[in-house]
C-alpha cells in the first residue's frame, strides 16, 4: 500500500516539474515569436537555466537582400559586448604580472601625452572613469567610421584632448577607454589584439565561431546589418571594422557565448580573485554599477517590481544590437543577438526573467506607427486618423516618437506631403516636449506652403532646444529674429540649482551641475543637458523629460521630474 501511494506522488512531482519547465519554454517561445512577428526582433536567442540550455532559436533573416535565414550558429557583430573580452585580456595580463591596474598608462605607453596619461590608470579605463572624451560622440564620427584606422591613429583622435573630469571622480561611458586598452594589449604583448584574443580566449574555449570582424574578409555564415524602417529593411551604413577595434569589433554566436558564460564560472581563463574584480562595482558612489567590461547591479524581474543581482552588457553598432545577461546565483544566461538595428532587447530580457522566476511580465506590443502607416497607404488619411484615435491608448500598440517621425519622412520622400503632415502633427500632440517633433512638422508645413504655421512650429522647437541650429537657420532665412526664443539664466542662479537631489526614502539620486553657463543632469552616469524654458522649468532635449525646480525656499530646494516624482536637494 505504501508503494502504491508514494509512486503516484513521486510520478506527479516529476510530471509537474516537466510541465512547469515546458511551460517556461513555451512562454519564452511565444514571447520571442510575437516580438519577431511584430518586427521587434530579427536574430538569434539562447537561454540557460541552472547551467543548462533550455531555449535556443533563430528568427528572421541574416540577409534580406539575399533571402538568407538566421540560424542559431549565425555570426553577429557584438558591438560593445566585445568590451568584456577586452577586459578579460587585460585581467589575464594583470594575473601574469605584466600589467598593474593602478599605475598611469604612461608606465606602459611612454609616448602617450603625459598630461592625461600620467593621471589615467588601467583601472580608470576599464571602469569608464578615465574622463576620456568618447570618440564615437565626436561631431565628425560619421567621417571617421568609414575610413580604416590603425590602433595608434584611433588613440590620436582623443589623446591630446582635455579630459571631461579628473580620473576616478565620475563615470562616463567611453569607447575611447577601450580603444586605449586594446592598444595597450598590443604594446605589452607585441602581438595584434586579434591574435591575443584568439590565443587566450577563443581557442581555449573552442569558440570556433567567434573572432575579430574584417570588412575585406567577411566571415562565413555571417549576418548582415540592416536598419528597420517601420515595414521595410535597408542596409546599414558602412562601418570600417578597424574603427570600433577593442571597444566593439568582435563577432560571435549565441552558442559560443554560452561557452563563454560557462567558462566564467571556472578558473579556466582567470583565477577567481581576478574574476571577482571584473564583476564588482568599480565606479564612484554616484556612478552606475560597472565593473570591468560588465554592468553590475540589480535587474528587474518582469514587471513584478522585484529585482535580482546580475552582470550584463548591451551593444549597438550599425545594423546590430546585442545583449548578454547573467544571473550568477542561478546560473542563468540570456543572450540575444539582433541584426536589424535597435530592437527592444532589454525589455525582452526583462520579460524572460519574469518567465524564469514565475513573475508577471509585459507582453510585446505592435508598433502603432508601422500599423498606422499601412492604413494610411492603403485607405487614406481619414481612415488612418480613425485608426490612430481608436488605438493610441490600446495596450496592443506602442507608439514611439522616432518611429512616427520615420513614418512621416517616408511619406514626405514619397511625395505625399499632406499625409506626412498628418503624421508629424500627431507626433507633436503625443510628444509636446520634443523639439524634434516640431522641427519635422515645421519642415513639412514649409513644403506645403504654410509659412506662418511652419514658423510657429520652428519657434517651439528652438525654445525647447536652444542648440537646434538647423531650426534657427530656417527661422533666420524666413526673416525671424531668434534671440528672444532662447531663454538665458544667470550663472549665479544655475549654481543655486546645482547639487545632489534624492527621492525621499529611496535610493534614486540625480546630480545637477552648472558648467560654462549651462545646466546638466547626471542620473547614474547618464549626463544630459537641461534646456531652460522659463519659470525654473528645464527640459532634456534628448527625450523631452521635464525638471521643474521649486526655489521658494532657497535653503530647501527640490524639483519634480516627469511631472510626478519629487527629488529634494540633500547637498
Amino acid at each position: 500500500m505504501i508503494l502504491k501511494i508514494v509512486f503516484p506522488i513521486l510520478f506527479c512531482m516529476i510530471f509537474q516539474g516537466c510541465i512547469s519547465a515546458q511551460t517556461k519554454i513555451e512562454k519564452i517561445d511565444r514571447l520571442v515569436s510575437i516580438n519577431a512577428g511584430y518586427g521587434n526582433f530579427n536574430g538569434s536567442i539562447l537561454v540557460v537555466e541552472q547551467g543548462k540550455v533550455i531555449y535556443k532559436k533563430a528568427f528572421g533573416k541574416a540577409d534580406f537582400d539575399k533571402n538568407i535565414l538566421n540560424k542559431t550558429d549565425t555570426k553577429f557583430r557584438l558591438a560593445s559586448v566585445s568590451k568584456q573580452f577586452t577586459a578579460m585580456l587585460i585581467m589575464q595580463l594583470v594575473a601574469e604580472n605584466k600589467l598593474n591596474l593602478n599605475v598611469p598608462v604612461t608606465t606602459y605607453l611612454p609616448e602617450y601625452p603625459a598630461e592625461n596619461g600620467g593621471k589615467i590608470t588601467i583601472h580608470h579605463l576599464l571602469a569608464h572613469t578615465s574622463g576620456l572624451p568618447n570618440y564615437t560622440s565626436f561631431p565628425n564620427y560619421r567621417d571617421i567610421m568609414g575610413t580604416p584606422k590603425s590602433p595608434g591613429e584611433l588613440v590620436r583622435l582623443f589623446s591630446e584632448l582635455a579630459l571631461e573630469f579628473n580620473p576616478g571622480e565620475n563615470f562616463s561611458y567611453s569607447n575611447s577607454g577601450y580603444i586605449l586598452l586594446g592598444y595597450l594589449i598590443e604594446k605589452v604583448t607585441g602581438k595584434k589584439y586579434e591574435q591575443v584574443l584568439t590565443e587566450k580566449i577563443f581557442d581555449p574555449l573552442n569558440m570556433v565561431n567567434s573572432g575579430y570582424d574584417h570588412n575585406d574578409a567577411l566571415a562565413t555564415n555571417m549576418a548582415s546589418g540592416f536598419d528597420k524602417k517601420l515595414n521595410s529593411y535597408v542596409s546599414a551604413s558602412y562601418l570600417d571594422m578597424s574603427v570600433p577595434f577593442a571597444a566593439g569589433a568582435l563577432y560571435s554566436t549565441v552558442e559560443d557565448l554560452a561557452l563563454w558564460d560557462q567558462a566564467l564560472y571556472t578558473e579556466k581563463l582567470l583565477p577567481k580573485k581576478y574574476m571577482d574584480q571584473m564583476f564588482k562595482k568599480q565606479t564612484p558612489p554616484n556612478g552606475p554599477g560597472y565593473g570591468y567590461g560588465w554592468m553590475t547591479g540589480a535587474r528587474s524581474v518582469g514587471n513584478s517590481g522585484e529585482k535580482i543581482e546580475s552582470v550584463s552588457h548591451g551593444g549597438s553598432i550599425n545594423g546590430f544590437n546585442t545583449i548578454i545577461v547573467r544571473i550568477p546565483s542561478d546560473k542563468i544566461l540570456i543572450t540575444i543577438l539582433n541584426n536589424t538595428g535597435e530592437a527592444p532587447l532589454n525589455e525582452m530580457a526583462q520579460s524572460i526573467l519574469g518567465i524564469l522566476y514565475d513573475k508577471p511580465y509585459d507582453v510585446p506590443q505592435r508598433s502603432l506607427s508601422a500599423a498606422l502607416l499601412e492604413v494610411l497607404e492603403s485607405k487614406g488619411p481619414d481612415s488612418a486618423l480613425i485608426f490612430y484615435n481608436s488605438n493610441k491608448s490600446s495596450k496592443e500598440y506602442l507608439m514611439r516618437e522616432d518611429e512616427m517621425n520615420t513614418a512621416g519622412y517616408q511619406m514626405l520622400q514619397n511625395g505625399k506631403a499632406k499625409e506626412a503632415a498628418l503624421l508629424f502633427r500627431l507626433n507633436t500632440e503625443a510628444y509636446p516636449n520634443s523639439f524634434n517633433t516640431y522641427d519635422s512638422y515645421g519642415e513639412v508645413l514649409l513644403v506645403l506652403g504654410d509659412t506662418t504655421a511652419s514658423i510657429e512650429n520652428y519657434k517651439k522647437s528652438v525654445k525647447l532646444n536652444s542648440e537646434n541650429d538647423g531650426g534657427i537657420e530656417v527661422l533666420k532665412s524666413l526673416g525671424v529674429n531668434t534671440d528672444d526664443l532662447i531663454i538665458k539664466v544667470s550663472v549665479a542662479h544655475l549654481k543655486l540649482l546645482s547639487g545632489e537631489y534624492k527621492e525621499e526614502g529611496k535610493e534614486w539620486k540625480i546630480i545637477i551641475e552648472e558648467k560654462d553657463g549651462q545646466l546638466y543632469g547626471n542620473d547614474g552616469g547618464y549626463r544630459y543637458r537641461l534646456n531652460p524654458v522659463g519659470n525654473d522649468k528645464f527640459i532634456n532635449p534628448d527625450d523631452g523629460a521635464t525638471i521643474e525646480f521649486n526655489t521658494e525656499n532657497k535653503h530647501s530646494l527640490s524639483f519634480v521630474i516627469f511631472g510626478k516624482t519629487k527629488l529634494i536637494k540633500v547637498k
